[in-house]
């Protein structure tokens, strides 16, 4: 079984159900599968593709995304989406690391050719703009046409690759957020066992729709924004319009989404949106940054809808552990393992740590990737028998639900004490006005290391740091307590929503 073989299935099941929205188009199944089919088609014939090659995705949000994703398994061939935020430079980075030769994009990006060919000489760009006139020469229909949606056989015509569980589909690239972005390898097993467990423990069946409204590049949206539902034989809400807010949530009503995937900053400003009617979401599900409590409790208080918190990370497929939908959901934890995949606390040596006792969190199953991309020494180092090193600090408490206090790396020593950050972080949001925080080390020649503060006050809002200290020293022991708060007007972030702590230990006043 691989990915695509996966897809045929929903197409078999229901060709002309719709499986993609966009704005006002739709996209069917089998709409989808024809377009998937004149990608392949042409990366075979006209660029060279062959199976084991990597062709670069390098697009925003869009139908065409998905298309090309498929286009690319087709040809057995692995997948490398780039962050479509990155200038040049960080693209061509990706592109000379993976040896891609082929590089999927559209008009807008395609304006930095110059530079990626400067540095990659021989790069060629299959632009998107061109599918529609590939399919009606192909004797397809146009991608936003609904007809021609029932009957449609989803077994190429073409002799293409059958890849295995094992062959490598897709390569990730790390946000990078401590160096240069290394590439995840994911093979169709991976990403197949993931889509498995999510399906199982967030209950999916075929009349969801999932609102995407973050960016697909990501594996956090691959997996759950794209892949997830369309093997299942759901739908995606791709959102069109990602500000204001009001505006997803016109989609997500017109579109009567049922799951929405998003990150913590989006619950907040959902809990500030006006928003007068009845929201058509039976989940919603947190990820790819850790959900402060405050905002959660909020949230579900206005909304009365479950908001699922989890952990993943690209390495995993990107997800590990998950709060049950039905059951026991207990706020500030990331919950127990999702189904078929292990979860441990281990310290530094690889001994196993007990419930409630502090260690590196460690991952082992069939989502766990193949290795870094061309990095076997780094590979080496997040591997241990057979465990995956997350490079998250945590615990698990009795009744087997994990918790993530920090980021190995982020860990504060002040006296010799260890002091995490999230901990201080979720207190400060627990103050009137505090819209985000976030909190890092700055050396110390007594202490070792003491806590700054960064945050971010609500619109409107002016916070004093003298009051918020007295508020955090109530809470927290001295030592835990930060040295200064610095107030900004929004936090650093990738575009994965993850807050780049680097940056704000650069601030020259920090």
């Amino acid at each position: 079984m691989n990915l695509t073989g996966a897809f045929a299935r929903s197409v078999e099941r229901q060709p002309s159900k719709i499986a993609l929205f966009w704005g006002e188009s739709e996209h069917s199944y089998a709409q989808l599968w024809r377009q998937a089919l004149v990608v392949a088609e042409q990366l075979r014939q006209q660029y060279g593709v062959r199976p084991g090659d990597r062709v670069g995705l390098w697009l925003k949000n869009c139908p065409e995304f998905v298309i090309a994703l498929f286009g690319i398994l087709h040809t057995g061939a692995a997948a490398v989406p780039i962050n479509n935020f990155f200038k040049a430079e960080e693209v061509n980075y990706i592109l000379g690391d993976a040896g891609i030769d082929v590089l999927i994009t559209d008009a807008e990006l395609a304006a930095h050719r110059p530079a990626l060919e400067a540095a990659r000489p021989g790069l060629k760009l299959f632009r998107v703009e061109q599918l529609d006139a590939l399919a009606a020469g192909r004797g397809g229909q146009n991608s936003g046409s609904r007809e021609g949606g029932s009957g449609a056989n989803p077994s190429p015509k073409e002799s293409f690759p059958s890849p295995g569980e094992s062959d490598l589909a897709v390569i990730i690239y790390t946000s990078g957020t401590t160096g240069r972005p290394k590439g995840a390898m994911l093979s169709h097993g991976n990403l197949l066992h993931n889509v498995e467990s999510c399906r199982d423990v967030l209950a999916t069946v075929e009349g969801d729709r999932f609102a995407v409204l973050l960016p697909l590049f990501h594996s956090y949206m691959l997996t759950v924004g794209l892949l997830l539902p369309l093997l299942v034989g759901g739908s995606m809400v791709l959102v069109k319009s990602l500000h204001p807010v009001r505006n997803v949530l016109q989609e997500i009503l017109q579109r009567q989404a049922t799951v929405l995937p998003a990150i913590p900053q989006f619950y907040r400003s959902m809990v500030n949106a006006p928003i007068p009617v009845p929201l058509p979401l039976r989940l919603c599900v947190s990820g790819a940054a850790p959900l402060p409590v405050q905002v959660l409790k909020e949230f579900e208080a206005r909304f009365h809808i479950p908001l699922i918190e989890g952990y993943g990370l690209s390495e995993a497929s990107p997800v590990v552990t998950k709060n049950p939908v039905d059951g026991t959901r207990k706020p500030g934890s990331i919950g127990p393992p999702i189904p078929n995949v292990e979860v441990s606390i281990q310290d530094d040596a690889g001994r196993f740590l007990d419930a409630g006792q502090i260690g590196e969190l460690c991952v082992r199953g069939g989502n766990v990737m193949l290795g870094y991309w061309r990095l076997p020494e780094e590979t080496a180092k997040v591997m241990r028998n057979g465990w995956l090193l997350t490079g998250d600090v945590g615990y698990r408490d009795e009744d087997g639900y994990y918790y993530i206090t920090d980021r190995k790396k982020d860990m504060l020593l002040v006296n010799g004490i260890n002091v995490y950050p999230r901990e201080i972080e979720e207190v400060l949001y627990q103050f009137p006005g505090v819209k985000e925080a976030a909190v890092i080390g700055k050396p110390d020649s007594r202490k070792g290391e003491q806590p700054i503060a960064f945050v971010v006050p609500n619109e409107g809002e002016v916070l004093a740091e003298k009051a918020l200290l007295q508020f955090v020293r109530r809470k927290l022991a001295d030592y835990k307590v930060p040295r200064k708060v610095i107030f900004l007007p929004a936090l650093p972030r990738n575009a994965s929503g993850k807050i780049l702590k680097t940056r704000l230990r650069e601030l020259p006043h920090c």
